[in-house]
C-alpha cells in the first residue's frame, strides 16, 4: 500500500485532536477505534475480510504499512476468523503513541511538552498542516450536508467517529443535534465499516465477551424476568474494560 494516502487511523485521529489545545477527544474510546480503523483500511486493502460477525485473513501478503502488518501478522497467528469485538477489545498498547508519532515524522502534527499539576511531564500534539484536518472534516460534512452516499474511506471514517463518540466533539450542541444523526446514520454505507463500529461500541458497553445470539425460534418464549445476551443486568456496575490500551502521553 502506498503512503501518499492517509490511512483511516491516521484521519481518525487528525478528526479527534482539538486544534485549540492539542488534546483528542474521547481518548479511551479513541484507542478502541484505531483498531477498528486497522482492521477496515486492512479489508480495503484486500487482506481480511468478514465472515459474519468474525474476521479472517483472506490475503496475509504485507500491505507495506509497518502498523497494518503488525496487526495483520497478530490475525493471521490467530489461525481462525476471530470476532471483530474480541480483536478490538484486546489489549493494543501505544497504538495511538504510534500513530501520532507517525503523523508527527509526517510534519502534519507537533508535539508540544508540557506539565500537569506543574509536576508529571505531559506531551500534547497539535496540527501543523490544518488544510488536511480541513479537509477530512469537510467530506463528512458533505456527506451530512448533501444526503448523497459518500465514497467507502469517508463512510468508514463516518461510522468510526460515530462510534468513538466523536459527534459532540465535531458538531456540539443543540445546533449539531441533527448532523450527529445523520452522522450515525452513515453507517449504513459501509458494510465493514458498520461491522467494526458496532464492534467498537460494544467493547464500550461490556457485551465482548460474549456473541450476539440469535432471537428464539417462534413458539419459544423466554423465562419469565430473562434478559438477552446484549442487555446489562440491572443493578450491576458496568466493569471497567480491560482490554483498552494504556492511555498514550496524549490527552
Amino acid at each position: 500500500m502506498g503512503r501518499s494516502r492517509r490511512s483511516i487511523p491516521e484521519e481518525l485521529l487528525l478528526l479527534a485532536l482539538d486544534p485549540a489545545t492539542g488534546t483528542t477527544a474521547q481518548p479511551q474510546s479513541l484507542d478502541l477505534g484505531l483498531a477498528g480503523a486497522q482492521l477496515v483500511e486492512l479489508a480495503m486493502a484486500g487482506r481480511i475480510a468478514p465472515d459474519g460477525d468474525r474476521i479472517a485473513v483472506v490475503q496475509p501478503r504485507p500491505t507495506g504499512d509497518p502498523t497494518l502488518d503488525c496487526a495483520l501478522e497478530l490475525l493471521r497467528r490467530r489461525g481462525a476468523p476471530v470476532r471483530a469485538v474480541n480483536w478490538i477489545g484486546g489489549p493494543r498498547l501505544g497504538l495511538r503513541q504510534t500513530y501520532l508519532s507517525h503523523l508527527e515524522r509526517c510534519g502534519m502534527v507537533h508535539a508540544v511538552a508540557g506539565q500537569m499539576c506543574g509536576v508529571l511531564p505531559t506531551t500534547r500534539y497539535q496540527a501543523t498542516d490544518t488544510e488536511i484536518s480541513r479537509e477530512i472534516r469537510t467530506r463528512l460534512d458533505t456527506a451530512i450536508r448533501t444526503g448523497v452516499p459518500p465514497d467507502p474511506r469517508t463512510a468508514a471514517l463516518a461510522a468510526l467517529a460515530h462510534a468513538v463518540g466523536l459527534g459532540k466533539h465535531l458538531y456540539p450542541g443543540n445546533e449539531g443535534r441533527s448532523s450527529r444523526s445523520r452522522l450515525r446514520d452513515l453507517i449504513r454505507h459501509d458494510p465493514m465499516g458498520g461491522l467494526v463500529a458496532h464492534a467498537v461500541m460494544d467493547v464500550q458497553n461490556g457485551v465482548a465477551a460474549q456473541p450476539r445470539r440469535s432471537p428464539a425460534p417462534a413458539g419459544r418464549q423466554a423465562a419469565p424476568g430473562a434478559r438477552s445476551a446484549s442487555e446489562p443486568a440491572r443493578g450491576v456496575p458496568m466493569q471497567p474494560h480491560r482490554g483498552t490500551m494504556a492511555r498514550a502521553v496524549a490527552h
